[in-house]
């Protein structure tokens, strides 16, 4: 049996409270639990991902049997529809296998916080208190209502918009007399884009949680070590919480890059062109995430500029008492009687000091989300763009 009071045991037993599933919990949640899509104990999210995917995209496929097969209507088709792809195949798929890795990783980052221990003991309940701030945030009922409502309020711009089409396509027949939207096009107004963007949304405001939850604990007392060998103060490991988000980032850049790829189909495109809109989307996708980690700047720049202060001071200490015992006096002002005393030479953490990095950016999260981010939409340019410029811009950017 293992011993329950063993350094491994703690390292997995959070402190009452402060236990963060962010896939658990709200209206849509235990609806699922009720169906018996899921558990409390497991999120099975790959099923859950295939059974959403076929109701989402296979559904409208099946009610356009035998058309759908068909690419006589050609960007009209089902199958060449990249919206249909981007959003009820990749972006809920995305969406839902998403779940378990941010619910994992974000509960592990949480659990280092206090058994780092980052957190000081004097400021573990408030800590502990705003992880269950966080829990009833992320089950209110009228967040997730929000995000219906919204869903709903793009199914009626989608039932507009087919009403409105010049052309007809797997969603819509059109005439001089007016537009008949198909069996198809109906599924997709009444369920799939409803249900992309319910996930989407849900996916936003649950991360808002989370960030408002780093941001009340960056108030606290933190026991920050300023010559950490990560460079960060031992807050290393929460600068890489955006690696759990890469499958959700993939999923809304996807949907925005098909659109994107949509628009370019009857324009010319410039490298420039392209280059803007995926510096732009990165600067999106990038502030997302800098939004929680920005409110730890403050203790970092303030625990760099005291370090700086003590060390400097200890430094100077140490380095006369030195100049003393080789000649015997100090060259600059030697007091004469200044009292010997022991004094370790603070060189290294003097230098680890002044390395320390007041932002917590990592480099081994941004590369992986920052990919995500971008590879649609270098696929969509390269439709209209030679891959090799497409390959290069992607190429900077990620390098930037």
């Amino acid at each position: 049996m293992t011993d329950t009071h063993s350094p491994s045991t703690h390292a997995v037993t959070p402190p009452h409270g402060a236990d963060f599933l962010a896939s658990h919990g709200g209206p849509f949640f235990q609806l699922q639990v009720r169906l018996k899509l899921l558990k409390e104990n497991s999120l099975r999210a790959p099923p859950r991902a295939a059974l959403f995917i076929a109701l989402a995209w296979g559904v409208p496929f099946l009610l356009g049997v035998p058309r759908s097969f068909s690419l006589d209507h050609g960007e009209g088709a089902y199958l060449a529809d990249l919206s249909v792809w981007s959003k009820f195949f990749i972006g809920i798929g995305a969406f839902v296998l998403a779940e378990q890795q941010v619910e994992k990783g974000l509960r592990a980052k949480l659990q280092q916080l206090f058994f780092a221990p980052i957190v000081a003991p004097s400021s573990m309940a408030r800590a502990a208190a705003l992880v269950s701030t966080a829990l009833r945030r992320r089950d209110l009922w009228p967040a997730e209502l929000a995000c219906l409502i919204l869903a709903v309020f793009a199914s009626f711009l989608s039932y507009s918009n087919f009403h409105a089409a010049e052309a007809s396509s797997w969603a819509v027949e059109h005439s001089l007399d007016g537009n008949r939207i198909s069996a198809a096009g109906w599924w997709s107004i009444c369920f799939s884009l409803p249900l992309f963007v319910f996930l989407f949304t849900r996916g936003i405001w649950r991360h808002l949680v989370w960030a408002q939850m780093l941001r009340g604990i960056s108030k606290l007392e933190l026991r920050l070590v300023a010559n950490h060998p990560d460079g960060k103060a031992g807050l290393g490991f929460l600068a890489r919480y955006p690696n759990t988000y890469v499958l959700f980032v993939l999923g809304m850049s996807c949907a925005i890059a098909a659109q994107i790829a949509k628009h370019f189909i009857n324009q010319d495109v410039s490298t420039a062109t392209l280059t803007t809109i995926m510096a732009g989307w990165l600067v999106i996708v990038l502030a997302f995430f800098a939004y929680p980690l920005s409110a730890f700047t403050q203790p970092l720049t303030r625990l760099k500029e005291n370090g700086l202060i003590v060390l400097g001071a200890h430094a100077t200490r140490y380095l006369r008492a030195s100049e003393r015992k080789a000649i015997g006096r100090n060259i600059f002002a030697d007091p004469g009687t200044e009292p010997e005393v022991e004094i370790a030479d603070p060189s290294k953490l003097y230098d680890a000091s002044s390395k320390l990095s007041s932002m917590l950016i990592s480099r081994s999260a941004v590369i992986p989300v920052a990919a995500a981010a971008l590879i649609p939409f270098a696929v969509a340019g390269a439709t209209k763009l030679p891959y090799k410029e497409v390959f290069s811009v992607l190429k900077k950017l990620l390098l930037l």
